[in-house]
């Protein structure tokens, strides 16, 4: 396995919201983990709820006896939620608060992964696939059929989402579980990267750089390149890194 990360503040924020976690390395009884959060809330408070979700959730998951990747993700979950809830009924300055969350680990060839709000993961080869369903406003619309994708990505509520952790008294979480194939990889990132890029774009960077690195640094300065209206972050995950490649 070969995984390389990055977080950017972008072209028009003035912090950068997002907070991003990797190890190739157990973490409690999971194989390995990755982790894109998007804050949102005040100057602060977004802020906070990325960088606390992420740190919390991987040190319940390291203290748990749960051995199960989907039980892991959602106990780690429901925990940070309802202390995110807490912290925010006890100061004013972080009232408000949420953030997204996508989280994955591979254990053997199987992907699992959970999801809250609209960061992404994707599954990049012949083809590029967004496991993970965003959980916005427009999205519901899209779903409902009272628009389309290409509506949606210009429509101006684009950017309201409707499940986050911390926001609500209970998280709902939605979890995946996909069996890897020869030449997979796998993109988790924040909107700061789909809100600027299509996703053949997204496909054909990658399959276009020599290494990891180089796409990793490449989606991020192409989204800056189109505008870097956001905080931007992406984890590339190559799980079959000794392999062939086939994209």
């Amino acid at each position: 396995m070969k995984t390389f990360s990055m977080t950017d503040i972008g072209k028009r924020r003035e912090m950068n919201q997002d907070y991003i976690y990797t190890s190739e390395t157990p973490v409690g009884n999971l194989a390995n983990l990755f982790i894109v959060a998007d804050g949102m809330g005040g100057h602060n408070a977004g802020d906070f709820a990325s960088r606390y979700t992420v740190e919390h959730v991987v040190e319940v998951i390291k203290g748990s006896g749960l051995t199960g990747p989907i039980s892991l993700l959602g106990a780690a979950l429901r925990q940070v939620n309802a202390e995110l809830l807490t912290l925010a009924s006890e100061n004013p300055q972080l009232k408000g608060m949420g953030t997204t969350f996508v989280g994955a680990t591979i254990m053997q060839d199987c992907l699992y992964v959970a999801n809250v709000g609209d960061s992404r993961l994707y599954l990049v080869n012949q083809d590029i696939i967004q496991v993970t369903r965003d959980h916005s406003l427009v999205q519901e619309m899209v779903r409902m059929g009272e628009m389309n994708q290409a509506q949606a990505r210009v429509h101006p509520d684009k950017n309201i989402i409707t499940r986050a952790v911390g926001a609500f008294k209970e998280v709902e979480a939605d979890f995946f579980e996909v069996n890897l194939r020869l030449g997979d990889r796998i993109l988790l990132c924040s909107d700061g990267l789909t809100n600027m890029l299509e996703d053949s774009d997204i496909r054909r960077i990658m399959c276009s750089q020599r290494d990891l690195v180089e796409s990793v640094e490449r989606l991020v300065e192409t989204a800056n390149q189109n505008g870097g209206k956001d905080n931007i972050s992406v984890i590339i995950i190559d799980p079959f890194s000794d392999e062939v490649r086939r994209c």
